[in-house]
């Protein structure tokens, strides 16, 4: 049985919880499913990073159409660890509850729903199409939050005039990221980003805390 009719999007508070797990989840889909759009300048050739660890803990706000075409709005927290090649997202809601757990190896792809058996695939496109109908953009999201293009496809880059060290926007996979905000020294990294796909129109903004 899919995830979609599983889960659906009521006004009552016992559906509030379900619905925004799958809006945080739909939120994160579509890098591997959509083709790259627009011009391309460069080639990206930047990869990860050899740390075999790498974690952020953040809030999220995202804008989307729901499937009947009604434009919601729902906000969370989450957290990502990064060990090597796998990843795993915990979404909660603003009060700590966990709500959905993503996990991402080359090998498989696991998503955990509270009182519910989790549902497996090979890997994360596989699961997320089979399930939402979207393919979670993890290793999308792995470069851009360094923040750097990720080298499996061409990327537009554009950086800050004010600070030609940083990146301003990178265009890549159908996505514009944009860089709102660094931390402040001592503390390094990308502060503040959003993250928008016209189609189907979807809106993300990050807020990474460091």
């Amino acid at each position: 049985m899919h995830l979609s009719r599983l889960i659906s999007f009521p006004r009552a508070p016992r559906g509030a919880a379900l619905g925004f797990v799958a809006a945080a989840v739909v939120a994160l889909a579509g890098c591997a499913s959509v083709k790259p759009q627009g011009p391309s300048t460069s080639n990206a050739a930047t990869s990860v990073t050899a740390q075999t660890s790498r974690s952020y803990q953040g809030r999220f706000s995202i804008q989307y159409n729901d499937k009947y075409g009604t434009q919601r709005n729902v906000y969370g927290n989450f957290s990502w660890q990064e060990t090597g090649d796998t990843v795993t997202i915990q979404l909660r809601n603003p009060l700590g509850q966990t709500l959905a757990i993503v996990t991402s190896s080359p090998a498989s792809a696991t998503l955990e729903l509270p009182n519910r058996q989790p549902f497996t695939a090979d890997n994360v496109s596989t699961l997320m199409q089979n399930t939402l109908g979207f393919a979670l953009p993890v290793e999308g999201l792995r470069y851009w939050l360094q923040p750097s293009p990720a080298p499996t496809s061409r990327a537009k880059t554009e950086n800050d005039p004010d600070q030609p060290s940083r990146l301003k926007q990178i265009t890549q996979d159908g996505w514009t990221i944009d860089y709102l905000a660094y931390a402040d020294a001592p503390a390094t990294g990308v502060k503040r980003l959003n993250l928008s796909r016209a189609e189907p129109p979807l809106d993300i903004k990050l807020v990474l805390d460091q």
